[in-house]
């Protein structure tokens, strides 16, 4: 276990100069007039200080860890060694997934820092999914990169020693798993006390959910399964703001939460938030946008994800499967084709199901939980923001609880579609 920093102190746009412009990658890609730096604080998510920095010659990214949740303040105490799981995930995935993450420049584990490639003119995903902005290729990108590293880094495909090593590595990043275990199974179906949702509209949706066992159990089981079943290195935190873009580019960032998981959960989380962003459309619509012809391509992004993630799947099944499993001797080299290739088709729909119950959890957790996403909290009518909301409770909800009946992706988009009109119809 990585120990925490002794000499740790939290940088600010004043410091950060001084304290960096000696660390020589930095100052190369800089310039070594650090007076001439300008620095700014970006950091808009839940836990870390990022800064961009930036001079006449070149820019970079800070990261810093906080000893704290930043979204919550010091009350909520987490460990620094986050960074240094952040880093081994980001060299692990740069290996597996070739220019879909930031570049590394520079990594201090005492500082808790990172510093990596400024991303520009790169945005979050979530603010394009506000704007109605398309991304050609995106669902594309996404459903390769999951195969990728979910693929890569599992027994299908590691050496066993190499894999056993890298599940003791990050077992250690026991804190962040903690987060996980706890906002995104258990506390969105009680009254946790960071609990938040908008009031009164959703009241008595939610103290229905809250009193659902067959959502309960369900929800245990997923949590079950995302705890006892470490096949493969996961992301995480795959979601809409861990996705940066640019027209048809896209890159992968701020694998914190990296664990070894089941492979679903990462398929899972990720489609939850652009089936989130289809429900929040809506509260951004306007009588020259209805946001319909955008939320078509939203639902378009959704079957590409997992069709690419599928077909990449299967061609590194085919070319890739160097791990302890499935070995060639046992299929390859006796002819048994016809078998491997149902063995393929057994794993997929076992992500596939699991897939469903993450993506449930995921919607409920994000709209009932302590972090939601700003998709719908941006929406300022109340109503339509909770309108919005509730239709994605009922998704949620129904693949969580029904995931072994949704067996196929247009089954999927089936339940996205009838929920939504059978909400309209109801309103």
């Amino acid at each position: 276990m990585v120990a925490e920093a002794k000499n740790y102190t939290p940088l600010t746009t004043e410091s950060l100069a001084e304290r960096l412009v000696n660390v020589e990658a930095v100052a190369t890609r800089l310039g070594k007039d650090s007076a001439s730096w300008r620095v700014r604080e970006v950091g808009d998510g839940n836990l870390n200080l990022v800064f961009i920095v930036e001079s006449a010659i070149s820019a970079v990214v800070v990261k810093q860890a906080l000893p704290y949740v930043r979204l919550v303040g010091d009350s909520w105490p987490l460990p620094l060694s986050r960074s240094f799981f952040e880093y081994h995930a980001l060299t692990r995935q740069s290996t597996r997934a070739p220019g879909t993450v930031p570049d590394i420049y520079h990594f201090d584990e005492e500082q808790a820092l990172i510093v990596m490639e400024f991303l520009s003119p790169h945005h979050i995903l979530r603010h394009s999914l506000q704007k109605g902005i398309r991304h050609s290729g995106l669902g594309v990108m996404l459903g390769e990169f999951c195969a990728n590293t979910l693929f890569k880094g599992s027994d299908f495909s590691m050496d066993a020693a190499a894999r056993k090593e890298d599940v003791a590595l990050f077992a250690g990043n026991t804190a962040l798993c903690d987060i996980s275990e706890s906002l995104v199974f258990t506390d969105p179906f009680f009254d946790a006390p960071m609990n938040r949702h908008t009031a009164p509209q959703l009241d008595e949706q939610v103290r229905q959910l809250r009193a659902d066992t067959a959502a309960k159990i369900a929800a245990q089981t997923m949590k079950q399964v995302f705890c006892s079943n470490a096949e493969t290195m996961l992301h995480g935190d795959l979601h809409t703001g861990s996705v940066m873009v640019h027209e048809d580019d896209a890159k992968v960032i701020d694998p914190e939460f990296v664990l070894y998981g089941p492979m679903g959960f990462d398929v899972g989380m990720l489609i939850a938030n652009f089936v989130m962003a289809w429900c929040a459309q809506p509260g951004y619509s306007s009588e020259s946008d209805d946001r319909g012809v955008y939320r078509q391509w939203i639902l378009e992004v959704i079957d590409d994800i997992w069709s690419s993630f599928a077909v990449r799947f299967g061609e590194l099944w085919r070319t890739e499967r160097s791990g302890i499993l499935f070995p060639a001797t046992l299929f390859e080299a006796q002819g048994h084709d016809e078998a491997l290739e149902r063995a393929l088709a057994n794993q997929l729909d076992r992500v596939w199901v699991d897939a469903m119950g993450f993506c449930g959890c995921e919607i409920i957790r994000r709209t009932l939980g302590l972090a939601h996403i700003i998709e719908f909290d941006d929406i300022p009518d109340a109503d339509v923001r909770a309108r919005c909301e509730s239709t994605g409770l009922n998704i949620g909800r129904k693949v969580l609880v029904e995931r072994e009946d949704v067996l196929s992706m247009q089954a999927f988009l089936n339940v996205i579609k009838i929920t939504s009109t059978s909400m309209e119809t109801n309103a």
